[in-house]
Parts: structure tokens; sequence; C-alpha cells
């Protein structure tokens, strides 16, 4: 049968022809991203260089197919581009998310995108960036010709092209995605104090012998991918859950970064495993909770977010009382905008390096603390678990780098990469590994995780006690006083003496 048109999702690529020109432009775009730059809205138009032919051969609806030519307009991307990691820029609709770190797009790298390929790998250059394997392209539509025929059920031309960019990303590493509307906007979102979850709660029934489903939230993720109640889970991304989990650890695998995805292995009772993809866009709203224990403070951090900062002293102005030492939670926390991570920082430093960041077209950078360390006064213990990661663990290394804090509890995830959100137009957007970072000291993150200075065992209730029993010590006056006044944040007169 006919190989006809394919329908393109609405986005800044133009096509005169598919599905040809899509390979290409996927091509062209990872490049860009994998030379570095981030942030910048990348528009394509596809120009036909060789005619393609006409003909059909009803037995291969390949075999006519010839290869043609995109050329991408060069004035598509220029000196105007706008960094998606803008963060402070009230015109910009898109965050910067998920430990994103440019505050402008590296537009020298624009200007040489074509010309320097020196960092590219012999089998990838190879490729020219004007063409793409004749071969390829026949293998890519035959198979979506095939599942279009011959797929059990009728399947959107807009959804496999989703997929396939999907898949590309995914494949990459499993921090990388294709972000579609609902994700693009969570991530969005969660810049600004929102979280997300799968839509599922599950527990372990010993008698099973498997974590089961027990509740499913209506249109949720869960929900449309069709997992039920009374489904077993037997993996959550990289982790095996079985009986040695606990409730806590299996939520905190399944919640996260709103707009993230997870992959989640389930099955029906006694019937074959299956991989099912969900995105965490059944987004609330999170806050971090704070508490007096004994004049110390006890901040639970869930995520690292644009506001991050502005909420930990609002948070200690509402206790309206002396603190005497901080204790930061960061157990469960998966990371988040990484330029929060260095702001909380600077409320324990000045003039600290805080992070070095390494990615593949620039120099090693170095962040550093910024703005007045209000809380420097203090002492401070940070409290982590294996599932603290990225941001949380920027956070707990520069200050035990540093020696301002004790870092207690286990060794934390080791996810040591930067991911860089970079929008293809208002509603899509590609979330891609950019860089990875060290800590201030030049050591691997990635992987190998952040070693505390006093491991704690047991119950993890009662890892909080364990913490404050390792700060009080360290707490020689008699604390400090946050008040706000003229949206600005200051110690009252009367504790500034005895600091």
């Amino acid at each position: 049968m006919p190989l006809l048109p394919l329908k393109l999702p609405t986005m800044p690529l133009k096509f005169d022809l598919v599905p040809f020109a899509i390979c290409e432009s996927a091509l062209k775009i990872g490049l860009v991203g994998v030379l570095g730059i981030t942030g910048v809205n990348i528009s394509a138009q596809a120009a036909i260089t060789e005619p393609v032919g006409m003909g059909v051969n009803t037995d291969n609806p390949t075999a006519d197919l010839q290869l043609i030519s995109l050329n991408i307009d060069d004035n598509t991307v220029g000196s105007d581009a706008v960094g998606a990691n803008d963060l402070n820029s009230e015109n910009q609709s898109t965050g910067q998310t998920e430990d994103d770190i440019d505050a402008v797009a590296d537009e020298t790298a624009v200007d040489t995108v074509e010309d320097d390929l020196s960092d590219i790998p012999a089998d990838v250059a190879q490729v020219s960036l004007n063409a793409i394997s004749p071969e390829t392209l026949k293998t890519f539509v035959a198979v979506v010709d095939l599942v279009r025929r011959q797929y059990v059920d009728p399947v959107n031309d807009e959804a496999l092209f989703d997929n396939a960019m999907s898949g590309m990303l995914t494949k990459l590493d499993s921090h990388a995605e294709f972000l579609d509307a609902e994700a693009y906007e969570n991530l969005r979102a969660f810049t600004e104090g929102d979280v997300g979850d799968v839509g599922l709660k599950a527990v372990y029934k010993p008698d099973e012998g498997y974590w089961v489903v027990t509740d499913i939230v209506d249109e949720s993720p869960a929900d449309k991918k069709g997992i039920t109640v009374g489904d077993y889970i037997h993996q959550i991304g990289e982790f095996k859950v079985d009986g040695d989990r606990q409730s806590d650890d299996v939520e905190q695998l399944l919640n996260g970064i709103a707009g993230t995805q997870v992959d989640v292995t389930v099955s029906k009772a006694g019937r074959r495993k299956r991989v099912i993809t969900l995105q965490r866009n059944n987004t609330h709203q999170q806050d971090i909770e704070t508490r007096l224990v004994n004049g110390i403070a006890v901040i639970k951090l869930p995520a690292f977010q644009n506001n991050t900062r502005e909420k930990i002293l609002q948070s200690l102005t509402s206790l309206d009382a002396p603190i005497t030492g901080i204790l930061l939670d960061v157990r469960d926390n998966p990371g988040g905008v990484l330029t929060s991570a260095v702001k909380v920082a600077s409320l324990f430093m000045n003039d600290t390096d805080v992070v070095q960041v390494k990615s593949r077209q620039s120099e090693l950078r170095t962040l550093a603390t910024q703005d007045t360390a209000l809380l420097k006064s203090l002492p401070v213990v940070i409290l982590q678990n294996r599932y603290s990661a990225s941001a949380a663990e920027v956070l707990a290394s520069s200050l035990q780098t540093q020696k301002r804090a004790t870092i207690v509890g286990e060794v934390s995830y080791g996810k040591g990469s930067v991911q860089s959100v970079i929008p293809l137009n208002n509603e899509q957007a590609v979330k891609l590994t950019v860089a990875h970072y060290l800590t201030a000291a030049g050591k691997k993150i990635d992987k190998i995780g952040v070693q505390p200075d006093i491991a704690l065992s047991g119950n993890e209730r009662s890892w909080e006690q364990q913490a404050i029993d390792v700060l009080r010590p360290k707490i020689h006056s008699s604390g400090l006083h946050l008040v706000k006044k003229d949206n600005t944040y200051s110690m009252t007169d009367t504790e500034k003496g005895d600091l």
C-alpha cells in the first residue's frame, strides 16, 4: 500500500516533505545540545536539494525513496537567543529547571557549531550534518509504515513521532527527555514550588511477597497508562522493590521533580512483567517544613526551587524565637535547580566556592556564594540518605568541604550531571545532559555520592534525634533572631552581641 503523508506535531520545525526531514533535524538539534548550547530556541526550515522519487513500490514501501538534504536557516539562531536558564527574566516563559546552570546562552558556541567538530567521535562525524544515511531513513520510514498498518490499535502519527524523539533522548541517559506540553509546563511549575507524583500508592504484602498497588488517582499518569489496583510493582527506575524497602522508600522513588519521568515495572498477578514510563505530572504544592526543637531549627528541604532560599528565611522568621543551630534535612531530596543550592549555601558562607562545573565545550567553571551569609554564625548539621541527590549533594559537599557543616546519615545517591531544558516552542522542550559537576575540591560525585562524616544506622525514624545530638555540642551562643523589615532580613540587635 502507498506510504501516506504523515502529520507532524506543531513545533518550530517546518518541513516540505515527511517523514524524511524529521530525522536529520532531530540529529541537528541533538548535536546542538551536545555541543553545550543551553537555552536556545531552535527553528529549522527543511529545504529539498534533491528530487524525491514519487513512485511507490507496493512490495517495499521504501524502495523508491531517495536521500534528501536539510539546511538550518542560519538566521534562526543568532545573537538574540534567550537562555532558558535566565531565572530572573520576567519576560522569559521558560524557567531553568533541574540543575540548569547558565544564565545566558553561549552565543559564541552558536556561531561555531557547524565548524567545530574536533570533539565529535569518528562514528558520529562520518555522517554529514547535511545528510543522513539512506539506509537509516529507509529503515525508519519502513518501521513507521509497519506500525501504522499492522499494530493492533490505531496509532496517531503525532504520538509516533513524539515516541521516536523520546526514545532518541532516553537512550542517551536516564536524565535526557523529550518534554510534551504537560511535562514541560510541570517542569516550569516546579521551579516555582510544585513537585509531582505518578498518582498511585502501594503497600508491601508479605503473604504475596510483592508491593501491591492499593490506590490510583483518577486521570493521573498511572491511571492513563493502565495501572490498576492489585497490580504488582517489581522495580522503580533502577531500583528493585522488595520486602527490604520501606513505604517512604517507594514513595520517594515514585515522587520527584514535577514533569520528570520514571520507569515502573509492573505486572498483573501471575502474568508477565511490563515496563511503563510515567511522567510525574500529578502535581501539588510543596512547602518547606520548619520547626524549633529546643532552640534548634529543623528544616526539611524537599527539593531545590527558585524560591527555596526565600522560603527558608521566611520559615525561620515565622518561628519568632532565637535560633541556636540549624539541622538541614535533605533526605529524599531529588535535587532541583542548581543555582538554588548555591543560594542556600550562600546563607552559611561568604565568598566561598560551592561547586565546579565541566561541560564539553567550556573550561571548568566554579560557582561561588553570593549575597550576605545571614546564618554564618550558626552551627549546621546536614542529614542525608541514599535518595539525597544532585543539588542536595552540591549543598552537602560544599559545606562539608569548607568544614562549615557536619554531614550525617548514609552515602547519598551520586548524581553528578547537569541538565538544561531547551525549548522547542511554547509547548515542547528537550531536557539534555550538558555538563558534570564536581565538589569545590574537585572530587567526583557522579556514581559515588557524598560520604557522611558520621554514618547513621538503624531505623531512619531515629536519625533526626541522632542528628540533633550531633549538633547540640556545637552550639556556643544564645543564637540569633531573624526579623523581616522592608523586604530584607536581619538579626535583632539584642542577639548580635552574643555572636
